[in-house]
């Protein structure tokens, strides 16, 4: 197990070894947690709140669906004139 020195500021340096296991890079967050006498440090990824949404339930069936429609060759276009597009979502069956 490696030995990890508390420098000034009381800052740590993690090893490489484990950076690179628990894919935590500059900048990412870790959550601290006592049990005990001991430090559990756990990597946390943040969301952008403006990115929230494609995180949600409802958007990653959509996006499940939608792959799976791309992948039957279920799909409008190309159109070479927006009007042909446009008249194809209009006429389009949902």
């Amino acid at each position: 197990m490696p030995l990890i020195k508390v420098k000034k500021n009381f800052q740590i340096t993690l090893p490489t070894n484990l950076r690179r296991i628990l894919k935590i890079a500059e900048g990412d967050y870790l959550e601290v947690e006592r049990q005990g006498r001991e430090l559990v440090l756990k990597p946390v990824k943040m969301i952008h709140p403006d990115q929230a949404y494609f995180y949600s339930k409802e958007w990653q069936e959509g996006e499940k669906k939608a792959d799976e429609n791309i992948a039957k060759g279920e799909v409008l276009g190309p159109f070479s004139k927006i009007k042909d597009g446009l008249k194809a979502l209009k006429t389009a069956k949902v």
